[in-house]
């Protein structure tokens, strides 16, 4: 999930609130937050997304559920493999013909791929 904070919700402690209210391990993969706005991007375990999601969306927080992988230009893309080496949970691999593939169940959107790849052939989907 990606999280939008606005002037109004980034200075609350709802992930803290979100945890205790849930029962919920909440993850944080990145977060880029100012005083302004903020963006963070979270894993939740399956059966309390939904729960989750709800407090946050009920106290203003803008909830955007990822469900793609990362997307590859296949016109774009040389199959350098620097996306495979920088991918922290192996969801780019090389298949047996030298081709990068993505195996979109470990996709965890942190975008290390998109900035590291050196002919932008990656995208992340929001």
């Amino acid at each position: 999930m990606i999280l939008r904070f606005d002037s109004k919700t980034v200075t609350k402690p709802l992930l803290s609130k979100t945890t205790l209210e849930t029962g919920a391990l909440i993850n944080i993969l990145r977060a880029e937050v100012g005083s302004r706005r903020g963006e963070i991007l979270i894993e939740v375990e399956d059966e309390k997304a939904e729960k989750v999601e709800e407090i946050l969306v009920s106290e203003g927080v803008e909830v955007i559920e990822l469900v793609e992988a990362i997307q590859k230009d296949e016109d774009k893309c040389v199959h350098c493999g620097v996306c495979i080496s920088i991918c922290p949970t192996e969801a780019l691999r090389f298949n047996g013909e030298k081709k990068v593939v993505i195996e979109a169940e470990k996709c965890v959107h942190c975008g290390s791929c998109v900035k590291v790849c050196p002919t932008q052939a990656l995208s992340l989907p929001f």
